[in-house]
This record gives C-alpha cells, sequence and structure tokens, in this order.
C-alpha cells in the first residue's frame, strides 16, 4: 500500500481503527482518518466505498464498533454525540446545504445563536454583525438581507461555510460542493477554501470531480469497499492513478471517434434560435454517432437539448429528424417522433426518486404496456423492466425497490433505462455523469458507445470535456448561445480543445 507523508500539522481529527457494522455488513473495516489544522484534504473512493459512513462517525451520529480509538481537537474520546462534534469544531456541509431558503443571508449565517433560546424578538442588528464578521473570515462580500433562495448555488454555498465559522468550526467537510457549479462558480468557491485553509481551518472535500481535488487538496484519503486503501500526497498524484486507487481496475484513457460522415442523418437544424438562448444553430446529428457539445456553462447548451425535445419552442430556424420536418408543441410530440432527452437534474427532473424503480422506467411507455382490459399489464411492464435492466447491467435489488436505494450510477442507468424503452431515434444525454462516480462513469459510457453501435444518434453535453473529447465522434464548442467550432477528436489533442472552450 503506498503511503504519503503524514500531515504535519497538529491533528484536529485523529481516528484509529474504526470499523462499522450495519446487519452484519461491514459498511468500514478498520480505517484510519487523519487531518491536521489547516489542512485541505480529500476523502475519495466510489459511491458505496464508506465516504458518507465514516463522516457520520466523525460527527457523531454513528457510533464505531469496539476498537476505535477517536480523537477530536486534542481531546480523545470514548464516544462522540453530534453536539459534541459539533462543540469540538466538526462542521458538515451537505450536498443539499440544509439551508432556509426564506430567510435572509444575515439569519441563515447566525441562526445557530438563537436556536434553544427562550421566545424573545429577533436583534436583527446582531445578526447582521455576527453574518458580517463571518463573511470577513472568507473575504467576500454578500447583501445581508437578501433571501437565499434568490442567491445562486456558489453564494449559498458561502452562506453555508459561513454559518460553520460561526460556531468555530476548525474542520469543515464539504460534500461535492462543486456538484451544480459553473466552472466561474468553481474556482470562486475553491479560492474561499483556500482562504479557510490560510485561516488555519481544516477542510475535508469530497467530490467526484479529480481534478478539483488534486488542484485544491494538500492530501488523499482514498477507500474502497470499506476499506482503506491508502493517504497520498496530492502533489505527485494524477488522476488516472487515483481513478484506479478508487476503483481497483486500470484506466486507458483512448479517443472512440470514428468516420461517421457515410451515415445516414437522423437529426438537422437549420438557423434554429430562441430568444437569448442561442441563435443560428446548425448541426447535424448521423445515426450510429455521438455528437459532443461542450462549452461553459450558460453557453446555451442545455437550453438548445430543451428545444430539440419540445420542452420549449425556438422563435426561428428549423428541426428535421430522418428529413421530415418537426414542429413539437409539448416534449410529447418529440417522444412520439422518436426523440428523448435525459436532464441533467436527475434528481427532480429525471426520476421519481420515491417511487419504484419498475415504475420509473415504465412511466414514458404506459399507454405501451395496456391490456384490452384498458389496464395495464403487469406482465408486459415486467418484462419491459426487467429487459432493461438486464440490458444496462443495472445493480438493484427488486424492481419494487424506491428509485432513492440505489447509487448514483445506477439511478443514472434507470435514467437511461427509460427513455430506452421509448425505442428513441435520437437520444439527449445531458449531463449525464453528474454526481456518478468515477467507476460508474466508464460505465455509462461504455453503454453510450453501444447504443451507438446499435444506430442510435446521440447528443452528449457536457462541461467536462475530456468526456465528450474521449467519447465522441464528433465535438462542437458553444459559447454566448452560437456553435463557434467544430473537432474531430482523432486529429486534436485535448490540450486544443481545452484551450478553445477556457480561453
Amino acid at each position: 500500500m503506498e503511503q504519503g507523508q503524514q500531515s504535519k500539522q497538529e491533528p484536529v481529527i485523529r481516528f484509529r481503527h474504526v470499523s462499522k457494522c450495519f446487519g452484519g455488513v461491514l459498511a468500514l473495516d478498520n480505517v484510519d482518518f487523519e487531518v491536521g489544522a489547516g489542512e485541505v484534504h480529500c476523502l475519495a473512493g466510489e459511491n458505496g466505498c464508506g465516504k458518507s459512513t465514516l463522516i457520520k462517525v466523525i460527527t457523531g451520529v454513528y457510533q464505531p464498533e469496539r476498537g476505535a480509538e477517536m480523537s477530536l481537537a486534542g481531546q480523545r474520546l470514548g464516544r462522540i454525540s453530534p453536539r459534541q462534534a459539533r462543540e469540538l469544531g466538526v462542521a458538515v456541509i451537505w450536498q443539499d446545504l440544509a439551508l432556509f431558503p426564506e430567510l435572509t443571508v444575515a439569519e441563515n449565517i447566525a441562526i445557530e445563536g438563537s436556536l434553544g433560546m427562550k421566545v424573545r424578538w429577533i436583534n436583527h442588528k446582531s445578526m447582521s454583525s455576527v453574518a458580517t464578521q463571518a463573511l470577513q473570515k472568507l473575504g467576500v462580500e454578500l447583501d445581508l438581507n437578501e433571501a437565499v433562495k434568490d442567491l445562486p448555488i456558489a453564494k449559498r454555498q458561502i452562506v453555508a461555510i459561513a454559518r460553520a465559522l460561526v460556531s468555530d468550526a476548525q474542520v469543515v467537510f464539504m460534500d461535492e460542493p462543486t456538484a451544480s457549479l459553473t466552472q466561474a462558480e468553481t474556482d470562486y468557491l475553491l479560492d474561499v477554501v483556500r482562504k479557510l485553509s490560510a485561516s488555519g481551518v481544516a477542510v475535508v472535500f469530497v467530490s467526484h470531480r479529480l481534478v478539483e481535488v488534486l488542484a485544491i487538496s494538500n492530501r488523499v484519503t482514498v477507500l474502497r469497499d470499506g476499506k482503506m486503501v491508502g493517504v497520498y500526497d496530492t502533489a505527485t498524484m494524477t488522476q488516472t492513478r487515483l481513478t484506479e486507487l478508487m476503483t481497483g481496475r486500470e484506466f486507458t484513457s483512448s479517443v472512440a471517434a470514428r468516420d461517421t460522415a457515410d451515415f445516414p442523418v437522423v437529426l438537422h437544424t437549420c438557423e434554429l434560435g430562441q430568444g437569448h438562448d442561442f441563435k443560428d444553430v446548425t448541426l447535424q446529428i448521423r445515426a450510429g454517432e455521438v455528437v459532443g457539445l461542450t462549452g461553459l456553462i450558460g453557453a446555451g447548451r442545455t437550453e438548445l437539448g430543451k428545444a430539440l425535445f419540445g420542452m420549449t419552442d425556438p422563435d426561428f430556424g428549423e428541426i428535421y429528424l430522418n428529413g421530415h420536418r418537426m414542429r413539437f408543441s409539448s416534449n410529447r410530440d418529440a417522444i412520439a417522433a422518436g426523440v428523448a432527452y435525459l436532464s441533467e437534474d436527475r434528481l427532480s427532473l429525471g426520476l421519481i426518486q420515491e417511487q419504484p424503480i419498475a415504475d420509473n422506467i415504465a412511466l414514458p411507455v404506459l399507454d405501451r404496456l395496456l391490456a384490452k382490459t384498458g389496464l395495464i399489464s403487469h406482465r408486459k411492464k415486467d418484462s419491459v423492466v426487467r429487459h432493461w435492466i438486464r440490458e444496462l447491467m443495472v445493480k438493484i435489488g427488486q424492481p419494487e425497490d424506491a428509485v432513492s436505494t440505489l447509487s448514483g450510477g445506477n439511478q443514472q442507468r434507470i435514467a437511461i433505462a427509460k427513455w430506452l424503452a421509448t425505442e428513441p431515434t435520437l437520444l439527449i444525454l445531458d449531463s449525464p455523469t453528474v454526481g456518478v462516480d468515477v467507476g460508474a462513469r466508464a460505465g455509462i459510457f461504455d453503454i453510450v458507445r453501444e447504443l451507438a453501435g446499435k444506430g442510435l444518434a446521440i447528443l452528449l453535453i457536457s462541461d467536462e470535456i475530456q468526456e465528450v473529447y474521449y467519447n465522441a465522434d464528433r465535438v462542437l464548442h458553444m459559447a454566448d448561445g452560437h456553435i463557434v467550432g467544430e473537432y474531430d477528436p482523432r486529429n486534436c489533442s485535448l490540450d486544443v480543445l481545452e484551450e478553445a472552450v477556457y480561453v
């Protein structure tokens, strides 16, 4: 096992021999975890590796099995409660942030000082003072009177961090903090993390975006299947090596692009435009072709995808499918014409989380599953559901289980299965790997290439340039609502494409 240098700072967190069982299943197996004051430390691993379980042990939500040695802020502990963890300076900012959207910035930041107090008038002046001091520590300015619901996600992250500082946090865990951010917002947040570190606050970063992990952290602790793989200095780490450590598999990045010039055209748009979202978009996608669409967030990529799926109505231009001019009045028209669209927001738009896996897959094709009685045929439904679960190799318990019980990668496979059940000729994939760990991403792109091999036309939208470069036959660069460049991955380097997008 490779082992990086130990932190030279005094540990804020030092846990040894941590194990945790759930019903006989060993979720954590003899794990060590240590974070120094002012260190930015990454906790890495695939979904289900034990990251969340370890965080919950450290924060007192779960109690470890006997034999664990636990120390917070230099204090050895035999048992930890959530309240005790907070008092000793441990704060967690989960992906949903747990903010009060209707309250102001100041109220959200300073609210902990009012919890548990007797009923009394709120001292808004005091709250504003507390919030101002917390934001000053981060070197940022926000409108204290603005409702949190009106803030962009990056600034909500800042509010959550500031609230942690009010409670004198010595270490802040950040769970997927950049998952929904633009590149500019990500850079802004990472700068705030650096300021936290410089002030002596430790940050534990949990992210599937490995380029950010390596850019921001000093060390990374890798977990796999509940076991500790090792602790590594990020200065000498690469994305490829980190991926291999997380998954236990070797990955080779190779360009998958093919010559598709002779394939029949499925989608053709001519000078398509919609308000300020996109203009003069002319493109073609052929049967069996994967066309990547990339660019900075805000370039109009998602808006174009929604227009092609009938969710919005373009102001001008034309859409042709298999040579026939189309005018979609709704996404139902698009589905009927053979278009499927996988939303970038899987949690709220892609799947119904609390509904069964089977119902999610069957939902778009209920009209095809009717018996002569006019009721849904359970035989037809079961056949469709089991076919796509088998075809996409989705790891599930039972089809009746809620989608929320699945890992991010398997949820995404269900979302893809849902649309493949409609038997589309054009599949639009909008950021298909958001919130999906690195090992599962490879599986999703294996599916994409297999579908293309069977003749499906695919539009792959992603702001992760490596994804489109390695998995698309052609790459279109979109900026300010226009297609400004086209690239053949066989004839250009990844650096050329990245420079075109980011510079």
